[in-house]
C-alpha cells in the first residue's frame, strides 16, 4: 500500500469507494455524484466485501483523459470515505499494491486472493 497520492500513469483506472453499514447513504450519493458529474462508469454497490475488497465498495471506471477531474472531485466530495485508485494493467495483484494509491487511508487489501 501507498501513502503516496494518486498520479495519471496509466491508461485506464479504477476507484474503490468503501464504506461501513453507517456510512452507506454517503457511499450511494458520492458514487452516483460522481458518475453524474464526471461521467466515470459506475459498478454495483456491493454492501459485502467482494475480491480483493476487505469493505463493502463501490466501483467507477474511468480513462487517463478524466483522471485529474475524478480524482479531484473525489477529494472534495468523499468526506470520512476512503477510496482506493488503482490502473488496469492486467496484473491484478500489482494494481492492488505497486500500483494502490489512496484518497483517505489505506485498507489492507486481501491479495492472497491473486496468488496461486
Amino acid at each position: 500500500m501507498s501513502d503516496r497520492a494518486p498520479s495519471n500513469d496509466f491508461e485506464r483506472y479504477h476507484a474503490h469507494v468503501y464504506f461501513t453499514e453507517h456510512q452507506i447513504e454517503l457511499a450511494r450519493e458520492v458514487c452516483m455524484g460522481a458518475w453524474q458529474a464526471c461521467h466515470v462508469g459506475l459498478g454495483r454497490l456491493h454492501q459485502k466485501p467482494v475480491g480483493p475488497h476487505p469493505l463493502p465498495s463501490c466501483q467507477l471506471s474511468f480513462d487517463s483523459d478524466e483522471f485529474e477531474r475524478i480524482i479531484g472531485w473525489l477529494q472534495a466530495h468523499r468526506g470520512e470515505l476512503n477510496v482506493l485508485v488503482h490502473p488496469l494493467t492486467g496484473d491484478a495483484l500489482a494494481e492492488h499494491t505497486t500500483h494502490a494509491r489512496w484518497l483517505g487511508a489505506s485498507v489492507t487489501l486481501r491479495t492472497e486472493i491473486f496468488e496461486s
